[in-house]
Order: C-alpha cells, then sequence, then structure tokens
C-alpha cells in the first residue's frame, strides 16, 4: 500500500528548500569572496558548506539500494491488483517512448541553433578521457547481476597508494528486482509471504528516507553553496552557450510540452506544477531520481490522483528508465556540441542514431546522480571524441540540477497521462484546490 502522505503541515516542506537554496547562494558568494586562507586550504565556510552538501548526497546514496530493490519488488507486486497490468504497463512504456522522442528532438534542435561547440571560450586542453565510459556491449553486459546484490567494486590508483571502493550497480538492482518480485507471483503462499515482506522492508526504508528528505533545506543550501564556491561565473561562463542551450532546452520540455501533454489530455497544467512541485524541487537540489522517488511516488497517488496499484508500479520503474533530462536532451545536444568543437561533421544518420540512443537507452542513467554513462554512450555510438565529455564536466553539477528536475518531473507526467487515458485518474483529486506539501511518511 502506498505510504501516507505527511499530514498537512506548516512545514511548507518547498518554501524551505526554495529558502535553502538562497542561503546558500549567498553563503557561496561570501566564502568566495573570502577566498582561501593558503594554497589549497579553503576557508572555514567553503569547508562547512562542503561538508553539508556532500553528507546530504552521501545519506541518499545510502539508501538508494535497498530503496530500489524493495520499490521494484514492490511495484511488481502491486500488479496482480490491476484487472489490466499488461496494458498499463505497455501504455507505460509507449509514453515513456514518445515524451523521450520529443525531448531528444529539443536536444537536437537547440543544439544547431545555437551551435554551442562553435560558439565557446573553452579551451581544447580541458578535454580529458572520461573515468566512467558507456557503450552498448557494458550497458548490455551490465544487466546480468555479477552477485545477488549488484555489488561492484572499483579501484584508484594515485601514484603508490591504490583505494578500492564498493558500490552498488543500480541497474543490475533492478534486474534483480524484476526477477525476484516475479519469482514471488508465481511461487503461491510463500511468494505472498515475501512481498509482504517488501512491503514492510519498504515502508521502513521509506521513513528513513524521509528523515533524510527533511533536511533537504539544510542540504540544498551546502550544495548550492559549494557549487558556487567551486565554479563560480568564471568557469561558467566559459561553456556558457552550451549551458544557456541546456536549460532552453529543458525549459521547454518542462514548460511547453508538459502543460501541452496534459492540455491535450483534459488535464489543467497549473494543478500539475502546484501539486508536483515538491518533487521537482527535491530533484533539484538533490540530483537524484530515486531520492525524489519517495516524496514523486506520493504526490501522484495523494495530490495528482493516480490510482495507488498503478503508481507503486510506474513511478519506482519511471525513476530507473524514464529520463527525459539526463537521457534525451543533455545527450543529444552534448553530442552536438562535441562534434562541432572538435570540427566532426554529422550527417542525417548520425541524428538518427542520437534519437535512438536516447529513447533506448534510457535504463543506461538508471536513477543515480550523474548521466556521464549515457553521455559517452552516445558518443561511442556516433564515433565522436570521448573527450568531449571532459569539457563538459566542470559544470557537471549545476547541469545536472536541471536534467533531475525534469527527469522527475517527467516521471510523475507519465504515470498521470496514462492513468488518465485508462480511466484510473480521480479527476476531482487531480483539480482540487490542495494546499499541502506530501512527504513520503
Amino acid at each position: 500500500m502506498t505510504e501516507p502522505a505527511v499530514p498537512r503541515s506548516k512545514s511548507h516542506f518547498g518554501r524551505n528548500v526554495l529558502i535553502g537554496m538562497a542561503v546558500g547562494l549567498v553563503l557561496g558568494l561570501v566564502a568566495r569572496k573570502l577566498g582561501p586562507v593558503g594554497p589549497d586550504q579553503p576557508n572555514a565556510l567553503a569547508v562547512t558548506l562542503n561538508l553539508v552538501g556532500s553528507s546530504f548526497v552521501q545519506l541518499l546514496k545510502a539508501l538508494v539500494p535497498p530503496l530500489v530493490l524493495t520499490a521494484i519488488i514492490a511495484s511488481i507486486g502491486r500488479l496482480r491488483d490491476l484487472n489490466n497490468a499488461a496494458r498499463l504497463a505497455g501504455q507505460t512504456v509507449l509514453w515513456f517512448a514518445i515524451t523521450a522522442l520529443i525531448a531528444v528532438s529539443i536536444g537536437i534542435a537547440l543544439g544547431l541553433v545555437f551551435q554551442p561547440g562553435v560558439n565557446t571560450a573553452v579551451s581544447a586542453a580541458a578535454a580529458e578521457k572520461p573515468h566512467t565510459v558507456g557503450s552498448w556491449l557494458d550497458f548490455l553486459k551490465g544487466l546480468i547481476p555479477s552477485n545477488f546484490l549488484g555489488l561492484a567494486a572499483s579501484t584508484e590508483i594515485d601514484g603508490e597508494s591504490a583505494k578500492t571502493s564498493i558500490s552498488f550497480n543500480v541497474l543490475q538492482l533492478v534486474v534483480i528486482g524484476l526477477a525476484l518480485g516475479f519469482a514471488a507471483l508465481r511461487t503461491g503462499e510463500a511468494g505472498d509471504a515475501f512481498l509482504k515482506g517488501a512491503n514492510t522492508l519498504l515502508a521502513v526504508v521509506r521513513k528513513l528516507l524521509n528523515w533524510v528528505v527533511r533536511l533537504a533545506p539544510i542540504g540544498s543550501a551546502g550544495l548550492i553553496g559549494n557549487a558556487v564556491v567551486k565554479y563560480g561565473w568564471d568557469t561558467l561562463s566559459s561553456i556558457a552557450q552550451y549551458a544557456i542551450a541546456l536549460y532552453v532546452g529543458l525549459g521547454l520540455v518542462l514548460f511547453v510540452v508538459y502543460p501541452i501533454l496534459l492540455k491535450a489530455h483534459g488535464l489543467s497544467p497549473l494543478a500539475y506544477f502546484r501539486k508536483a512541485w515538491p518533487a521537482i524541487e527535491l530533484a533539484f537540489v538533490s540530483r537524484s531520481s530515486m531520492a525524489a522517488l519517495p516524496v514523486a511516488e506520493a504526490v501522484t497517488t495523494d495530490r495528482l490522483g493516480v490510482a495507488p496499484a498503478y503508481a507503486a508500479f510506474a513511478v519506482p520503474v519511471a525513476s530507473t528508465t524514464k529520463m527525459d533530462g539526463c537521457a534525451a536532451v543533455y545527450p543529444a545536444l552534448s553530442a552536438i556540441f562535441v562534434a562541432q568543437f572538435f570540427h566532426v561533421p554529422l550527417v542525417a544518420t548520425d541524428y538518427l542514431l542520437i534519437v535512438l540512443v536516447s529513447v533506448l537507452g534510457s535504463a543506461a542513467t538508471a536513477g543515480v546522480t550523474g548521466a556521464t554513462v549515457m553521455l559517452t554512450l552516445t558518443l561511442s555510438t556516433l564515433g565522436l571524441p570521448l573527450e568531449g565529455v571532459g569539457l563538459l564536466l566542470a559544470i557537471d553539477p549545476i547541469l545536472d540540477m536541471g536534467r533531475t528536475a525534469v527527469n522527475v518531473a517527467g516521471q510523475i507526467l507519465v504515470p498521470v497521462i496514462v492513468a488518465k487515458r485508462e480511466g484510473i485518474l480521480d479527476l476531482d483529486r487531480y483539480n482540487a484546490l490542495d494546499e499541502g506539501e506530501p512527504i513520503a511518511a
């Protein structure tokens, strides 16, 4: 069952996040003005902002693996509550593709209009090969779990020292969750007990995540402040044309394409944004679709009126595979930027390949912070220099905020549209005046 939203609170989560971002911006400017206290020694304010922001992100990352696994298993279990589960799943995937196609087309168009690779002040010396590279072979191999928990180990060698870290492959966790969920559906009473246990664990994980989410105003202050200290206007201005083009594209998808699709289905765009905004804000500051998942599911069911049984399936799946920002607008525009920068001409078939990669390769981003894998996947498919990624990494966190906000907005939009088309949307709830700010309980 979908967790209830927090009762109508006076805390005004969305407003507090905006206040946190404003405070972070001011503190970041102050810290940057103060400057370092010594060689490679930032001032105390800069250190504090970095500590607050990184700690918030680390807490979110720690909860992503159990959240992904339990959410996917629980979502599969909810399918049996739907009479037309196969049709709903098909409609969901179809609208994932339709919106991705529109988004990638916008990215290509803006790349041709703005020509960001031509109009840039960034030096070719800044181009370095990325540490993380995506290819279709790696993507397909990544679908096969290397172990039961999707654990992955990586080692970085710095001079004579080596550092090994353990991480979770989110894409493998999705595959594991799907396999366990469908197996449980076919296992009778034992499977029912397993699904019940997964739902119980999901409720506990969501409670933990909710406690972290409530720190978002403080975390956003640290993240924004640290970004200002680290990058400033000089770094941003070096590829300003590209950054402007990207945010124009994200804005067109979020504030033009999505409202048009809502209006075409007889739904109010204002009602959608008023109720979905807390999840979009959280995605912006956290740069993680999975971190925003509980809030996204809460607004989708409690405020926008999507049938809980369908939302419990559609929203978690969308959070790992539906990426209009990271996997459509961004790789399309970035590929054109790289091609223009390195003077590599693109032909019609190259643009078709960009579309194909964006529509089919969204799962490569797997709901985690950053879209480097998706971009390198696109560049390698087109045969473009992977050093081009290094040109954009300097301000990637700033870009990723907007990308992730669009991702989550689309992850909420598609279930709303499909529910409306299939007659399982509570229109009274969707259109009701609602001043609350739901956060997963």
